[in-house]
């Protein structure tokens, strides 16, 4: 069934984590026989294990609906969009592709902080906003209070907000109906193709998929086609709709969304947010808004057991295939062995990427501490960008260090703002100004170093404030910042694998807790070991591993004491030597132990 371009309407949702994106495009599914009535489940659209189990969508999922309203017939093209902000360049790529969206608000939460970033993305993209109450359905809902904080947080007329419950179904249908009505067709501008691409999966058998939402013109099997970006040509071999399933097209129009295959062996050869056109008659503008995703975390992958390295190859190979966000570099470490250095948009990404690699592949590994990208001024004049301890100057060729700095907003209850703040400084935060949202909730703005964030922040924030509070924050740039490395030194030796970029001020607290914990899990030796940490040729935190006494003596039952003292004598030098030449094993334990205590500082 095929549409004017005035009859389709362009939307995605909108929301905060686990305020029932997923639960509402069920129902839109099931209000326009999307799907047959067998087929349904919860969370239709989400078809990862790893989405289902954590409640949340990690990738945007495209569907075309056709709903039948006042006489004529609608192609719907919904995008649910991920939640968290780690995915924020995934949902700003959706929110390019629509011309409205559904801001959804939880009613027994209310505007949460990612509610509110969502909100100004799409009014930066001049999308018309259809604003909801979901689950009033539940005993705890306050109806009320989510219309103040929309009124005065979003400045959103209480009026023109619907009162839904995704789950029972109540109100949904009009909800559709208000899209249908507020939000706008599609234009068109010129008649050259520009197709933006938004999203792309891999398959087995066709290799990578492009979604994409066409702008202007038509794309056909059998054309021609060049990526903007890149200057690549292919041949189209198949288009279609999501309907959910891929359902092959004739031909995609202009404002329609659809999937496009054209052979291509890899998914890093789409670039999200890049502009497809006709290779014979290409256009001379692309769709605006295109950037290269950069990675805002690094941390490195390694093999428990250093046989696995080829098996975790492969495996990152496959999940290179449909997460195009993540890069990947090979790297060696003289403690680990052979691994993989790999960029990340954020902890949420990385935690996601280790858990495929683990269920998916079966790959048991080991990770790094994370780090961000630091931009280092030598005394050359000479500037460098570093995501790696190992790559850290020397101290006397730094001239300045700045690091990546994020501006944040936290949603928190008013009792909890003195414990809040307290955490803010602890990370070397700074609170620019907090307002009143209602009588319980208060809006706190500030700055923070973005490797202070990525840490433990969000987790000891819902801890202070016993869950009650939400984040929300955007990288704005670089400040400088007085940073050092730290080296952790094992019998003399330094261990690459432990090495980290603190601020000075964290130094000496981080090598005695890293030293604490190293003591505790290497095997003791017969000798004495020294583990210590040190920041250049300074030594910050230092623990003695004693030495495992052996009792040489024991043999003697009799005679001279000179006897005894001899043996002694001779253990002593024994143990001087071992001193001189002898190696420390580290266990992998040890390993494990460090990088868990560095996730929950």
């Amino acid at each position: 069934m095929m549409s004017s371009s005035r009859e389709i309407r362009n939307f995605c949702i909108l929301a905060h984590i686990d305020h029932g994106k997923s639960t509402l495009a069920d129902r839109f599914l099931e209000i326009t026989h999307a799907v047959e009535p067998r087929n349904l489940r919860e969370q239709l659209l989400d078809d990862m294990d790893l989405e289902r189990e954590r409640g949340i969508t990690i990738k945007a999922h495209p569907v075309t609906m056709f709903y039948e309203h006042r006489d004529r017939v609608y192609q719907l093209n919904l995008i649910d969009t991920p939640g968290h902000v780690d995915f924020s360049y995934e949902v700003a790529r959706s929110i390019a592709a629509c011309e409205g969206a559904i801001l959804l608000v939880d009613a027994t939460q209310g505007v949460e902080a990612q509610t509110v970033a969502h909100a100004h993305l799409a009014e930066s993209h001049h999308l018309i906003m259809v604003p909801a109450l979901n689950k009033i359905d539940l005993p705890n809902a306050d109806p009320q209070r989510a219309l103040r904080q929309l009124e005065d947080i979003l400045a959103i007329p209480s009026e023109e907000v619907l009162w839904v419950s995704a789950k029972t179904g109540e109100g949904v249908e009009e909800l559709l109906q208000r899209v249908i009505e507020r939000v706008p067709p599609p234009s068109r501008e010129q008649d050259e193709l520009r197709a933006l691409i938004f999203d792309s999966v891999y398959d087995d058998f066709r290799g990578a998929v492009a979604y994409v939402r066409v702008k202007d013109g038509e794309v056909h099997p059998g054309q021609e086609i060049l990526l903007m970006s890149t200057g690549k040509r292919y041949q189209v071999k198949e288009v279609g709709h999501f309907r959910p399933q891929v359902t092959k097209a004739d031909r995609l129009e202009s404002g329609e969304v659809g999937y496009l295959v054209c052979n291509i062996k890899s998914v890093s050869e789409l670039r999200i947010g890049d502009t497809i056109t006709d290779a014979t008659h290409p256009s001379a503008r692309p769709v605006p808004g295109f950037r290269e995703m950069k990675p805002m975390l690094f941390a490195s992958i390694y093999p428990i057991d250093g046989g696995d390295f080829e098996r975790l190859r492969a495996a990152i190979e496959k999940l290179r295939l449909n997460d195009s966000a993540l890069v990947v570099q090979p790297e060696t470490s003289t403690a680990l062995g052979h691994g993989f250095r790999c960029g990340f948009l954020g902890m949420l990404h990385l935690e996601i990427t280790l858990e495929r690699l683990r269920r998916e592949h079966g790959v048991a590994i080991i990770t790094t501490r994370p780090n961000v990208v630091y931009r280092v001024h030598l005394t050359s004049g000479d500037e460098i960008t570093v995501d790696n301890p190992a790559y850290w100057p020397e101290a006397h060729l730094i001239r300045a260090v700045e690091e990546p700095v994020v501006d944040f907003f936290i949603l928190g209850p008013r009792t909890c703002l003195g414990d809040i703040m307290k955490l803010v400084r602890e990370k070397r935060g700074c609170i620019r100004e907090t307002e009143t949202v209602d009588p319980e909730r208060l809006l706190i703005k500030g700055t923070m170093p973005l490797s202070e964030l990525i840490t433990d922040f969000h987790d000891r924030l819902k801890s202070v404030s016993r869950g009650y509070s939400s984040l929300d924050y955007e990288v704005t740039g670089y400040e400088s910042s007085d940073l050092v490395r730290l080296d952790i030194l094992v019998h003399g030796e330094v261990v690459d694998a432990f090495a980290s970029i603190v601020h000075r001020s964290h130094a000496r607290e981080q090598g005695r807790a890293l030293c604490r914990i190293l003591k505790q899990t290497i095997p003791r030796q017969l000798f004495p070991v020294a583990i210590q940490a040190a920041v250049g040729r300074t030594i910050v935190a230092r623990e003695t591993l004693p030495a495992l006494r052996k009792d040489v003596t024991a043999k003697c039952y009799g005679g001279d004491v000179t006897r005894k003292r001899k043996l002694l004598e001779k253990q002593k030098a024994g143990k001087k030597k071992m001193r001189m030449f002898g190696k420390v094993p580290i266990p992998q334990e040890a390993f494990l132990k460090v990088l868990r205590a560095d996730s929950k500082e």
